[in-house]
């Protein structure tokens, strides 16, 4: 388990264990359709040090592809990135959705927070700095179970796609115990990827704007996620405003609170009682603003982000079959080239006959990803809002309720107060 003691001084030191349960604790694995149970695979728990998170994985197959039916090894994020590449990489996958690559995990942000709050310690109060200590050990943790459920969910899409569950180094990756030895890419690996992703922009620009699609469906699924990516992205943004802000009405609570039993201290009797039951209740209200901030991050914040990157990798498809569809263009002119001079002929049938069949194969291919790629995020978005309009309405209704009971009490003691007050008159 995630201890309840961070350690302000020396974070880097820090190692955390989630168990299973904690980590299925608002997972966003119940977004994959696991109605087919021959491979099922789960990340159990996870390690986080300094630099490095180690997911535990476990899997269980009834696949004959398989050497067991149950097996669990360790591995860390740059060996899913790996995992990631060898489908982006294989050709035989182009005319397929590649479910995108989980985020790296960063928790730098929580740390220093949680390193700065130590340094101030003396400059607030008791009670203050331990309501934001407590804030920010569940902001930590919140990141924590996010990062292991893309983690989760990415090994998820994988096991329950029909095709690539049964690939190579899939089954390596969830058979092999030792280490793969993946290691990060340098800056020269680094470059050429932003190099290489550059020069695959440009081009898919250059298509868009020569090559035309005389597929309607794939023309209007074209035009339809250029425009669906980009409000994606925009309502993603202003969704982690909404949750800042919830997370700022979050601390403003802590901050009036700890004003109000400073101000409790003093030597106001009329006023210690009602200073004490208001800063109770916005201690209250503050748990309650902080479950929505948390809900809001996990069921609208995450889901939006999650299909931004998988509306990119729809599109990514989509610029595949194009190149696809400009080389069988290519490969028909070069026929009739051949034809025209009377040279070469049969091997310029042959790669025109491939690449027909290339590029029906990835049509076909791509219509079906397609069409389970909307009806994924249309089922995934209906039950994620509907649950997060659910959680909306329990947290409401619970903020009305401490509200009322904090008027009620503060009534009846002002009710007590008057007749003890005519008693003594009387």
């Amino acid at each position: 388990m995630l201890s309840d003691e961070f350690d302000t001084e020396d974070n880097n030191s820090q190692s955390d264990l989630v168990n299973e349960d904690t980590l299925n604790e608002g997972s966003n694995s119940e977004n994959v359709d696991l109605s087919d149970n021959s491979l099922q695979v789960v990340i159990s728990d996870a390690l986080s040090e300094k630099d490095r998170v180690k997911f535990t994985v476990l899997s269980k197959t009834t696949l004959p592809d398989f050497q067991r039916s149950e097996f669990s090894v360790v591995r860390q994020h740059e060996e899913f990135i790996w995992l990631h590449d060898q489908f982006e990489e294989n050709e035989d996958y182009a005319g397929y959705i590649i479910p995108p690559a989980p985020p790296r995990p960063d928790f730098d942000s929580s740390r220093e927070k949680l390193q700065r709050l130590g340094d101030g310690e003396g400059s607030v109060t008791k009670e203050e700095f331990l309501k934001m200590k407590k804030e920010l050990e569940a902001e930590y943790l919140a990141t924590f179970k996010k990062t292991v459920a893309m983690h989760e969910m990415f090994l998820s899409r994988l096991a329950q796609h029909p095709v690539f569950r049964y690939d190579t180094n899939f089954r390596v990756f969830l058979e092999y115990d030792q280490d793969l030895s993946v290691r990060t890419k340098n800056k020269k690996e680094l470059f050429e990827e932003i190099m290489k992703t550059l020069s695959k922009t440009t081009d898919e620009y250059l298509l868009s704007a020569t090559v035309r699609d005389v597929n309607d469906f794939f023309e209007q699924e074209k035009n339809f996620l250029i425009d669906y990516y980009g409000h994606l992205k925009d309502a993603t943004i202003k969704s982690d405003k909404m949750v800042n802000k919830h997370k700022d009405v979050s601390d403003s609570y802590i901050k009036i609170s700890s004003c109000l039993i400073q101000l409790s201290t003093f030597d106001h009797r009329e006023l210690d009682w009602f200073l004490n039951r208001f800063s109770e209740t916005l201690e209250k209200l503050r748990k309650v603003e902080g479950r929505i901030a948390s809900d809001v991050d996990l069921k609208l914040s995450d889901t939006l982000r999650y299909y931004v990157g998988d509306s990119f990798a729809a599109k990514r498809l989509l610029y595949r079959r194009l190149r696809c569809l400009a080389n069988y263009e290519a490969a028909n002119r070069n026929l009739e080239k051949a034809r025209s001079k009377n040279k070469d002929v049969h091997a310029a049938e042959t790669a025109q006959q491939l690449s027909c069949e290339k590029f029906e194969v990835m049509s076909d291919k791509g219509k079906e990803e397609l069409i389970d790629f909307k009806a994924r995020r249309v089922s995934t978005f209906n039950k994620n809002l509907l649950e997060l309009a659910e959680w909306e309405i329990k947290h409401a209704q619970h903020q009305i309720d401490i509200l009322k009971t904090s008027l009620d009490m503060i009534n009846n003691e002002e009710t007590r107060s008057s007749t003890l007050n005519v008693e003594v008159i009387s």
